[in-house]
């Protein structure tokens, strides 16, 4: 214990001769030079100068009046503080009528300096943010200085960029044909479809500088499905959809579009055709095997689209790859949606192979036909033997002995004969039955072609 308050009376020694040496002292000194300067005039001055305790009192008072003020200027600073508003929406005062302003940006940074306390406060009550008069200046090039304003009359502020450069023109109107554009079809039932849109307005008028205005193509009104709730088969209304105006590479023009909305009255329909399943082989069957029936589990399907398209769809392909088969076989075949169509009834077919050995039939006098003949060009066959070939049909004997020998097609393609001339033209050879396999007996005839 003793050696304890031993090592703290040594501690405190140690601190006040650090005090004595680099404060008392240099104040007493001062305070000597002080007397030294009104010993002739002051004897009371004097007797308080040259006691040492009252130099040692005074010299206390003197450092902690230069302890407060410096306590206190460090304070000011340390609860001195900035902070960032970000992305402050730029407010412009101007006839919005008359004129259309350019190269204002749309929102800015604000840099708050000044004491925590009333950083906090400006930030509750952000007043009327950052703004521009503009009221005073007409058409053309003008550099302004943007303003924060603020309840905080303490808070200082610095705006990013604090001033820009603005164009200001005429504003001027034109009237736009105004068309329907459909978002998210794609999440509208496939089976249904949109026949017919007709809009609350047909023509809107756009404003803006005459430059924006020549550049505007056209002006879409975008009805989106997601706001039509539980569609079904007939009339829909969606309201509010909103107009946006493109030039000619289907880029957004931001001019005024007056009236900003428009309603949209829908007709949805569903249009639906049944068409058959057709199977088709692909690949070669083993070596002296011919397919010799076919079974499907389903033998049409309902196909669901536009009208147009569905007239062109005759039958739904079921592709079965038959490469080196050589005996019975069941495929379960996933459909493929044909060109056109958004929806079938069925997703899945199952396909029953039976295989049978190869035979093969001679078809005779199948008329050869021509085509992508060109304008102005007619063609010949020299001699009856370019006119009619004999065709191989090779098969199971069942698909042999229902062939419809009408339905076998051989063509001759003329795209590529373009001048008048004798030529030797492959023949290609093709037949409804898609069990079967179809070979000319020769591969070229010989035509003429004319003028």
């Amino acid at each position: 214990m003793k050696k304890m308050i031993k090592k703290i009376c040594l501690f405190i020694g140690k601190i006040i001769k650090f005090l004595d040496k680099i404060l008392i002292t240099p104040i007493m000194k001062i305070f000597l030079k002080i007397n030294d300067l009104f010993s002739s005039n002051n004897k009371a001055l004097e007797r308080i100068f040259s006691n040492k305790q009252s130099l040692v009192v005074i010299s206390l008072v003197v450092a902690f009046l230069a302890f407060y003020v410096v306590d206190k200027h460090s304070t000011n600073m340390v609860d001195n503080s900035a902070e960032i508003l970000y992305s402050q929406k730029v407010i412009a005062n101007y006839n919005e009528e008359a004129y259309v302003v350019e190269g204002l940006p749309e929102t800015v940074d604000v840099v708050l300096m000044g004491k925590k306390s009333n950083i906090y406060l400006a930030k509750q009550y952000p007043g009327q943010g950052v703004s521009v008069d503009l009221r005073e200046l007409s058409a053309g090039t003008h550099k302004v200085t943007l303003k924060y304003t603020n309840e905080i009359k303490t808070i200082n502020y610095k705006i990013d960029p604090s001033q820009v450069t603005v164009i200001i023109y005429d504003k001027v109107s034109s009237q736009r044909e105004v068309t329907a554009e459909v978002v998210h079809r794609n999440n509208l039932d496939s089976k249904l479809d949109i026949s017919d849109i007709s809009l609350s307005k047909s023509e809107v008028t756009i404003k803006g500088s005459s430059k924006k205005l020549e550049s505007v193509a056209y002006v879409k009104a975008l009805i989106d499905i997601d706001n039509l709730v539980e569609p079904t088969i007939g009339k829909s209304t969606i309201s509010n959809n909103k107009l946006v105006a493109y030039n000619n590479s289907g880029e957004i023009i931001d001019v005024e579009i007056l009236p900003k909305v428009v309603d949209a009255e829908l007709t949805i329909t569903s249009t639906s055709k049944v068409v058959p399943v057709k199977v088709v082989p692909t690949g070669d069957i083993a070596l002296g095997y011919a397919i010799g029936s076919t079974t499907t589990s389903i033998s049409s399907i309902t196909v669901y689209g536009d009208e147009e398209n569905l007239k062109s769809i005759e039958y739904v392909p079921v592709k079965i790859d038959v490469t080196n088969l050589s005996s019975n076989k069941e495929y379960t075949v996933n459909l493929e949606k044909p060109t056109g169509v958004r929806d079938m009834s069925e997703k899945t077919v199952k396909v029953k192979v039976n295989v049978s050995k190869q035979e093969q039939k001679e078809v005779q006098n199948v008329n050869i036909q021509t085509v992508n003949l060109g304008d102005g060009l007619k063609v010949q066959a020299l001699g009856e033997e370019n006119s009619k070939i004999s065709v191989i049909v090779k098969g199971s004997k069942e698909a042999l002995e229902n062939l419809d020998e009408s339905k076998i097609t051989a063509t001759v393609d003329l795209s590529e004969y373009t001048e008048p001339g004798v030529y030797d033209v492959d023949v290609k050879v093709t037949g409804e039955d898609l069990r079967l396999t179809y070979e000319s007996k020769v591969n070229k005839i010989k035509l003429e072609i004319k003028k």
